[in-house]
């Protein structure tokens, strides 16, 4: 007969691996039922994994601006060459088709304008004080750095203000928004991208990234390049599952205006939302963005258990805490000025041909540089 307490104790590790599996599988569920269709759930998981594959590569986008500024070492953008160079294979096609399995497909993009350069520069600004961009916010928060729990409050909350106070701005000179497929056509503009990545690859400083995973296992770190060629993966998935790219802002400012709406604003009239208020209304998991969010922060969460590196820090002087809020902030009205972050304004609308997205990575290059030296005001450094 064996007594109850000689059975031996589980490992809490698998206890959390367990607890996290059934939360990805409630966020499946949840987005199922209140999801437009059998995509919801599939893009859940894909968010799971982008979270997983962020994590396993630490793959940041605001340290590959500081990297620069500071080291002169471009590696994290030579990485980020091939995972463009990837998407762009992947995604030029498919928007020139226009539609794959009926659903319909639009690539990311926007006019260049005061507005928009701006944004930007506050966006580079608050991703040097804030720890981290919006994907780094949500990998390194579901790892466990609480620092960046107050990062996302304070993106969530700039957002909304810039939903809020979005039209002052649309009235500002722009020019139209152009994609280079439309200049050269779809074959000649990935002809020209891929040159560009390659140019980057082969001449930019830094040491070049491998692709084989660090440790000899799949298990522990990842290498950048392996993340690369993951996130693109993932991201002409979301392509064909929503009909759009990856992005991850417009989530935080659906949930910094429906607050507003419970703290008695009208939110539903600001003309952000007047023409399509629903989703103010309806559940989060109804949104796709949200749901991938959602799914980041699990895969990130899900990473750092299995690989043994989930470590709670919680414990920060107070200008580290406050250096978080102001970043946050400005990294959330940078964002709906310029039409999203480092995925959405970035990588998504690089992959999809956007011109905009070249001037956002040099706008927000200036950014980074005035935020470098903003650190030691809050004692980061």
């Amino acid at each position: 007969m064996t007594l109850a307490n000689d059975v031996p104790a589980a490992k809490p590790e698998l206890l959390w691996v367990a607890a996290l599996l059934a939360g990805v599988a409630g966020l499946m569920a949840l987005a199922a039922v209140h999801g437009a269709n059998i995509r919801a759930p599939l893009l859940a998981l894909v968010g799971v994994g982008l979270g997983f594959v962020l994590f396993q590569s630490t793959f940041g986008f605001a340290g590959s601006f500081r990297a620069v500024l500071e080291r002169g070492d471009a590696s994290g953008f030579k990485a980020q060459a091939v995972a463009l160079a990837l998407a762009s294979v992947i995604f030029f096609p498919l928007l020139a088709m226009g539609q794959v399995f009926g659903q319909t497909l639009g690539g990311f993009n926007a006019g260049v304008g005061v507005a928009f350069l701006i944004g930007a520069v506050m966006f580079g600004v608050g991703m040097q004080i804030g720890g981290g961009c919006a994907s780094g916010t949500l990998f390194a928060l579901g790892g466990g750095n609480m620092r960046l729990a107050m990062t996302l409050l304070f993106f969530i909350i700039g957002s909304a203000v810039g939903a809020a106070t979005l039209h002052w701005w649309w009235g500002l000179p722009a020019f139209p928004a152009w994609t280079s497929q439309g200049l050269l056509g779809w074959q000649a503009a990935l002809v020209l991208h891929l040159a560009i990545f390659a140019a980057v690859w082969r001449f930019a400083p830094g040491a070049s990234p491998v692709l084989t995973p660090h440790g000899g296992t799949w298990f522990g770190p990842w290498s950048l390049i392996t993340g690369a060629v993951a996130l693109a993966l993932l991201n002409g998935a979301t392509l064909v599952l929503a009909g759009r790219p990856w992005g991850e802002t417009y989530a935080f400012a659906l949930w910094g205006s429906k607050w507003a709406v419970w703290a008695g604003f009208d939110a539903a009239n600001w003309p952000y939302w007047a023409g399509y208020p629903a989703p103010l209304t309806t559940s989060v998991f109804a949104d796709i963005t949200s749901v991938m969010d959602f799914g980041i922060i699990l895969g990130a969460a899900l990473a750092a258990v299995i690989s043994g590196r989930f470590v709670f820090a919680g414990r920060l002087p107070p200008s580290a805490w406050v250096g978080a809020a102001v970043g946050g902030f400005l990294m959330g009205y940078g964002a709906r000025l310029s039409g999203g972050c480092n995925i959405g304004a970035y990588f998504s609308a690089l992959a999809s041909g956007s011109v905009s997205a070249w001037v956002w990575v040099a706008a927000a290059f200036v950014g980074s540089w005035i935020g470098l030296r903003l650190r030691p005001v809050f004692r980061l450094d």
